[in-house]
């Protein structure tokens, strides 16, 4: 049984006839005769009396007739519904951030999106970026601020690239020349890093070996502004991207570029290679794009 035979028969006897719905439905009058003809061999009723003019509904066909109403009214809210979603009306964006940039790279997108698409329901989750391509890879999210590099089975948009900085106490023992300071200068001095399911700890300490130094992790949080506060009382080094580090400037806290290596944190949206991206997210993603 076909929807375009049972659009065809609610139409003939709506519109009194075969023409009118012909019309109607935009089709020839011979087409929609034989979707009927069709119909009532599927269903092995006639369900039009044609010995009569205008044809009559037999007591088959009112029962089709009934639940015929019922289907293609539920096939419009469907389509409708559909309709909606395709423009923004409604929906939900499952997105993933992590704790660090997303104050000053998603917050102005967020009151756009808002702004754009009140009806579209944002269910916003933060964890480090380990955790978060987990519940990417889980289908949890549709999705997640991850650093770049990454995994293969991963799409991504950029979204930022900052070189990394150095926090030190301003009494700290390390030299600096000028604004920027290399690895080996940290050496003997203790890190203050995120916690474990952060991304930029292996970063930072890969780098760190790579300079020939065996760091040793004071303090691990979640927290900048602690992080922060460790380090200013001197408790060691901590790391942050520029964009990041500069909003943080305070007196009795330096904040130096790294270098030799140097080292820089890329920051990209990402999804699933190959899932379905909803047009909530693809909408996101032309945000965070267009600035």
């Amino acid at each position: 049984m076909k929807l375009r035979a049972l659009r065809a028969f609610t139409e003939v006897v709506r519109q009194g006839g075969f023409s009118p719905a012909a019309r109607q439905v935009f089709a020839t009058q011979s087409a929609v005769s034989k979707a009927v003809r069709q119909l009532e061999d599927a269903l092995g009723f006639m369900l039009l009396d044609r010995s009569v003019q205008p044809a009559r509904l037999t007591a088959a066909g009112e029962i089709v007739l009934r639940r015929s109403l019922v289907v293609l009214a539920e096939l419009d809210d469907l389509r409708g519904e559909l309709d909606e979603l395709r423009g923004l009306q409604r929906g939900v964006l499952r997105l993933g951030l992590p704790p660090i940039g997303s104050s000053q790279l998603f917050a102005p997108v967020f009151a756009r999106f808002r702004g754009l698409y009140p009806g579209i329901e944002v269910q916003l989750v933060e964890h480090g970026s380990r955790r978060l391509a987990e519940m990417l890879r889980a289908g949890e999210l549709d999705l997640a601020g991850l650093l770049v590099p990454m995994a293969d089975e991963f799409e991504w948009q950029s979204v930022r690239e900052e070189p990394m900085t150095v926090l030190l106490a301003e009494a700290g023992p390390a030299a600096a020349d000028g604004d920027s300071i290399a690895f080996a200068a940290l050496a003997g001095l203790p890190f203050v890093l995120f916690e474990a399911g952060f991304a930029l700890n292996p970063m930072v300490l890969d780098a760190a070996r790579a300079a020939g130094l065996e760091p040793h992790v004071v303090a691990s949080t979640s927290q900048i502004e602690f992080m922060v506060e460790l380090v200013a009382a001197g408790l060691g080094a901590g790391f942050l991207p520029r964009l990041m580090a500069q909003t943080r400037q305070r007196p009795g806290l330096r904040v130096l570029t790294l270098r030799e290596p140097a080292l820089s944190w890329h920051l990209a949206l990402a999804w699933r290679r190959g899932g379905y991206l909803s047009h909530a997210a693809r909408a996101w993603l032309e945000l965070t794009a267009a600035g």
